[in-house]
Order: C-alpha cells, then sequence, then structure tokens
C-alpha cells in the first residue's frame, strides 16, 4: 500500500474535525484555568488521531464487505478499497492494530486520571464502531449526524478538558456544559459535513439500503437543516463568549459568516458529491481556522 492509498483510506483530509475540538480543549483549559498537562494531552493527542483514523478505515472496510451485488460497480469504481485491490484481511489487520494500539494508550490515561475517562472513552469506542458496524450502522440512520457532531465535536474536547483538570475538583456537570456550549461550533460544523454528504449521496444510500435523516427529510428538508447547524453553531459561539469561558476576542471569528453563508448556498443550488461537497469541508476549514486563531489572539491579547 503506497503512502497516497493509506491517507485516503483513513480519510487525512477529515482528520480536522478531530484535531479542532482538540486544539478548542487545550486553549479551553488555558483561557479559564491556565494549566496544561502537556503529557497526558500529548498522549491523548496520539491515541485520539490513531482511532479516528481506525474509524475512517473501519467505515469503508464496513461499506466494502456489506454491499450487496447490487452495489457490484460501486465496490469497484467508488470504494477506496476495491478501486486499488487492497485486502480485505490486510485492511482489517491494520484497522484492528491502530484501534488496539489508541486502546492501550487510552487505558494507561484511565490509570493515570480516573474512572471519568474510562466511560467516555468506552462511549467514544462504541459509536466509533458502530458508526459504520453492527447489524444497523449509525451511518445509515437518521441519528448519524448527532453521533458523529456530539462524539467528535464535544467528546474529544471534553475528554482534553478533563485530562487537565481531573486532579483540581473543577469536572462538574456544570463544568461539561459549559464545554458542551463551547463546543457547540464545532459539533454543529462537523454534523453539516456528515449531513452535506448524505444529501450529495441520497440516491447512492438509498442502493446501499441506507435510510439517512436525508431520507426521511427530502432533500429540501434536509438542506434546510444543514443551514440551521450553522446559525446554531455561530450563536453557540456567541454565547459561550458573553458566559465569559471564552475570550471576547473569539468573536472575531464572526468573519467567517459570508464565506459560509457562500459556502451553504452553493449547496442549496446544486447537490453534486465531486463538485458541492467541498463546500462543506470548505467551510469546516474556515471554522477551525477562524475560530482557532481567534481564541489563541483572545489568549494572548488577554
Amino acid at each position: 500500500m503506497t503512502l497516497p492509498i493509506f491517507l485516503e483510506l483513513v480519510e487525512i483530509k477529515a482528520k480536522i474535525a478531530s484535531v479542532w475540538p482538540f486544539l478548542l480543549g487545550v486553549i479551553f483549559v488555558q483561557a479559564n484555568y491556565g494549566q496544561l498537562n502537556w503529557g497526558l494531552t500529548g498522549l491523548f493527542f496520539i491515541a485520539m488521531l490513531l482511532f479516528n483514523m481506525a474509524v475512517d478505515i473501519n467505515d469503508n472496510y464496513q461499506d466494502y464487505t456489506k454491499a450487496g451485488s447490487q452495489a457490484a460497480e460501486w465496490k469497484k469504481n467508488t470504494n477506496v478499497i476495491g478501486v486499488n485491490g487492497l485486502s480485505v484481511k490486510g485492511i482489517f489487520t491494520l484497522m484492528a492494530t491502530m484501534a488496539g494500539v489508541a486502546g492501550v494508550i487510552g487505558l494507561y490515561l484511565v490509570w493515570q486520571t480516573g474512572w471519568p475517562l474510562l466511560v467516555m472513552g468506552i462511549f467514544c469506542f462504541l459509536v466509533g464502531y458502530l458508526y459504520a458496524g453492527g447489524p444497523r450502522p449509525l451511518s445509515g440512520t437518521p441519528t448519524g449526524e448527532f453521533f458523529a457532531g456530539f462524539t467528535m465535536g464535544y467528546m474529544i474536547m471534553l475528554i482534553t478538558v478533563y485530562l487537565n483538570l481531573y486532579q483540581t475538583g473543577n469536572f462538574t456537570g456544570s463544568l461539561m456544559l459549559r464545554v458542551l456550549l463551547a463546543s457547540g461550533i464545532a459539533v454543529m460544523a462537523i454534523a453539516a459535513l456528515l449531513l452535506a454528504n448524505n444529501i450529495c449521496d441520497a440516491q447512492e444510500d438509498l442502493d446501499l439500503n441506507r435510510t439517512t435523516i436525508v431520507y426521511y427529510l427530502g432533500v429540501n428538508g434536509a438542506l434546510w437543516l444543514f443551514a440551521s447547524f450553522y446559525v446554531i453553531g455561530y450563536g453557540s459561539l456567541i454565547a459561550s463568549v458573553w458566559l465569559g469561558d471564552l475570550p471576547h476576542w473569539s468573536l472575531l471569528a464572526l468573519i467567517s459568516v459570508p464565506l459560509v453563508y457562500r459556502n451553504v448556498r452553493g449547496l442549496f443550488q446544486k447537490q453534486v458529491k465531486k463538485e458541492t461537497f467541498i463546500l462543506a469541508v470548505r467551510s469546516l476549514g474556515i471554522l477551525a481556522l477562524t475560530t482557532v486563531l481567534a481564541e489563541l489572539l483572545g489568549l494572548w491579547l488577554g
């Protein structure tokens, strides 16, 4: 397997969706508590990235192995495993190895910190597997966007915060809600990315027997839900600043509104995977860049 094929298999371009919440968690801790445990935080970053890659490999693996005979052309011409003639057994071994290493690091972190991390880690592992695995994968249900956005956007940020506060007594239910609000823009942007993918794949999903939320809302209804995700995300950012959990300079991220609006409008006009799905990817990148830079500026200027 060549490096370009490996990077396609793990969907490296989508890793911003996991790195972004991690960075938001680091900034949240520094802004509100002025302390960072670089050792534990660094180990979590490695485990998080490995597991995220394993999940994306599993998505491709499950899609390939579960696709019926009616999807033979799709397996051969679209799925990265079929297109590149990869060994299914080898793909499974690679996926299991990555998930296993991530699990070992996670157990070490649990040993160093406490049981709350074990609960959060088990939840993330279950969602990671069930998103594409199991008898009825979450990706093929109306809940796929919710679980993807919540697990990546919120749980990654929450675990990052926990690893830096587990000894202080500050990790409370109230803090968890504050982190949920501060992560809202990431949660919504990630959910919007998955929804845009499902909107563009509406016919393909039907062929693969997936009944996503687009199946129930219709393309037009799903598009309006897609737009509303960004409105909610921006609203959560403003609310978090108003409550004092994010630096005031974080509002500078609102300069992204015209760019995101243009991308949303583009998807409304055309829903073609190869042409307009990239608009949702760009919106995610724009939001990640502007929020991280604005919050870092807030930390620097005080």
